[in-house]
């Protein structure tokens, strides 16, 4: 599933934002806390305990933002994401997998939170 939201920004500036990790904290409460970094790879205190590993791509011209989630329990997801030019503003584009395993009531409820993410990231885009 991919959940997007326009945001009336520059695209290269709503990138430029997104591809610095250290921005997530402002918008993604769903990531957790990123506490420290190795190259492309974050570490993040998780909402359910725990930490996780994020490995992010590196910044590009394409507006791609993907990101590969390592779970405590050893499982990975990826997250592909990415943020296109829709005329003077920008689209987020969040791909949502429902991992093996996933209840259809959790996949809909990691799907609402991602979407109350990207309107927090509007609000900060947009109102910052």
């Amino acid at each position: 599933m991919t959940i997007s939201v326009r945001i009336e920004r520059p695209v290269r500036q709503v990138y430029a934002y997104l591809s610095d990790p250290t921005n997530f904290a402002a918008w993604a409460s769903g990531l957790g806390r990123l506490t420290h970094q190795s190259g492309n790879r974050w570490i993040a205190e998780t909402t359910g305990g725990g930490s996780a590993e994020i490995r992010f791509s590196p910044q590009n011209a394409y507006g791609i933002l993907d990101h590969l989630v390592l779970l405590p329990d050893g499982r990975s997801v990826p997250v592909p994401m990415r943020v296109i030019p829709n005329g003077d503003g920008a689209e987020v584009l969040f791909t949502l997998f429902q991992i093996e395993g996933m209840s259809d009531e959790v996949f809909a409820g990691d799907a609402d939170w991602v979407a109350r993410d990207l309107a927090q990231l509007k609000a900060v885009l947009e109102e910052g």
